[in-house]
C-alpha cells in the first residue's frame, strides 16, 4: 500500500492532544532549542498521518488473516510491510512494558477495591 492510498482526513476526524504533543516534542530536544508553533503543528499532523498509515495497513493485515479485531501482531506486521522494520523490536518492547504496567495497575486496583487479591502470575495468566 502506498501512503497516497489512504483517504485524506479532515482536521476534525483525527487529532492528538496538542499540549501533550508539545511536551513530547520539547522533551526530545535539547533545552536551548525552540520550536516554532507552525513547526509543532506540522509535527503533530505528521504524527496523525503516521498513525493513520499504520492503522490502515494493520487493518489490511488483519483482513488478510480473516480476523475482525486488529491485534498487536497486526501492527508489528504492518510496520514491517511499510518499511519500518527497524522499529519493530522497540515497539514490541514498549508493548510488553505497557502490558506489565497494566497488570500491575489492575493488581493495585483490585487491592483498593477490596476485590479478591491475585498474585502477579495469576493476573498475567488471566
Amino acid at each position: 500500500m502506498e501512503p497516497m492510498d489512504i483517504v485524506a482526513k479532515s482536521k476534525e476526524d483525527a487529532s492528538l492532544p496538542k499540549a501533550t504533543m508539545t511536551k513530547i516534542i520539547k522533551e526530545m530536544l535539547p533545552p536551548d532549542v525552540r520550536v516554532a508553533r507552525d513547526t509543532q503543528d506540522l509535527l503533530i499532523e505528521c504524527c496523525v498521518e503516521f498513525i493513520n498509515l499504520i492503522s490502515s495497513e494493520s487493518n489490511e493485515v488483519c483482513n488478510r488473516e480473516e480476523r475482525r479485531t486488529i491485534a498487536p501482531e497486526h501492527v508489528l506486521k504492518a510496520l514491517g510491510v511499510l518499511g519500518f522494520g527497524e522499529y519493530i523490536e522497540e515497539v514490541y518492547a514498549a508493548y510488553e512494558q505497557h502490558k506489565m504496567e497494566t497488570v500491575q495497575d489492575s493488581i493495585k486496583g483490585a487491592k483498593w477495591s477490596g476485590a479478591a487479591e491475585m498474585t502477579e502470575e495469576q493476573a498475567l495468566a488471566e
